[in-house]
């Protein structure tokens, strides 16, 4: 019983502890200057995936390559069949209204390249190199229509960038940024390691694969803000954000957990994923091609197909 207290206590304080640390470094920036429109493309985005990160890194660090890939692909596909299903349950998502095309495509590469990068067996340094590489072509591009999107004087206002981002205060003193950025770099290696080693117990107490661990309790878990994210969305009918939120998540998971954990150490790639989990992950991401290129909502019927296909995926994993 301790183990499952002690990953339900190690994702708490990860959840905590990557909501403080980006409060404080989005604060620290703006305090310092740094433009809140490179704010919101680079610090809030490494920012909530935090928690990801240090799982990877800590999980790379033991040992444990199936909860460090588990968590990455697990979560992609847990943010497409259940971060979208179970909001659309609760109201459409009018996603028909949504310009995520190109957004879309530089996901579906990133989990090509992804794939791909799987097939030889291991993610050495090169791998993280290349994918590193891609995220930062991405960025690139991102922040080059954003500033000629302002430049153009659609919403080129200061105070519109700042809006976007819901941890932004300016105002906020030093002393309590550092207190942010202080409870966010102790708790996420805290949080981390709580999660990986007792993970790893249950695993090896229920005779479950690390790697399945990776891919259900690790993977939903460090899902829950994506979920929270969506659920409000949809409540509030914001469905670019919903939208937006599961694509951008999905493909900085690809490209830049992997891509920072493979400068810990090689991640083996278990059969298993080669053979079923990453075509799992793929063909759940072409589920979105109604939504994006045919202007088809996010209805309650679809949200319920979502989340059933989820439940059969961890029927089979179990």
């Amino acid at each position: 019983m301790m183990p499952w207290l002690y990953s339900a206590l190690g994702l708490v304080i990860l959840l905590l502890a990557g909501d403080a640390l980006v409060r404080g470094a989005v604060n620290l920036s703006l305090r310092l200057g740094v433009p809140a429109l490179i704010v919101s493309l680079t610090i809030v985005a490494f920012g909530t995936s935090a928690p990801e990160l240090l799982i990877a890194i800590s999980a790379v660090h033991e040992g444990a390559d199936g909860i460090a890939l588990g968590n990455v692909v697990g979560s992609n596909t847990a943010n497409i069949l259940l971060v979208l299903g179970i909001p659309a349950l609760m109201r459409a998502l009018h996603t028909s209204e949504c310009s995520t095309r190109k957004n879309y495509i530089f996901m579906l590469g990133a989990s090509v390249l992804f794939i791909g990068l799987a097939f030889c067996g291991t993610f050495t340094i090169w791998s993280g190199l290349i994918l590193l590489a891609a995220l930062a072509g991405v960025l690139g591009i991102a922040f080059h229509e954003a500033r000629n999107h302002r430049r153009n004087g659609k919403g080129c206002a200061a105070d519109t960038d700042l809006e976007e981002i819901e941890e932004a205060d300016p105002d906020m003193p030093y002393w309590r940024v550092c207190i942010y950025l202080l409870l966010g770099l102790i708790g996420l290696p805290l949080g981390a390691d709580l999660l990986v080693d007792n993970a790893s117990i249950i695993a090896r107490t229920y005779g479950i694969s690390e790697t399945v661990i990776g891919l259900t309790l690790v993977a939903i878990g460090t899902s829950l803000p994506e979920l929270a994210t969506t659920v409000m969305a949809a409540l509030r009918r914001q469905a670019d954000v919903a939208l937006g939120n599961v694509i951008g998540s999905n493909m900085f998971n690809l490209l830049a957990i992997i891509g920072i954990a493979t400068f810990v150490g090689p991640i083996s790639v278990d059969p298993e994923f080669l053979r079923f989990d990453l075509w799992v992950m793929l063909t759940a991401s072409l589920l979105l091609i109604p939504f994006v290129f045919f202007k088809q909502d996010i209805t309650r019927i679809w949200g319920g197909i979502l989340t059933v296909l989820y439940l059969a995926y961890l029927f089979v994993l179990f």
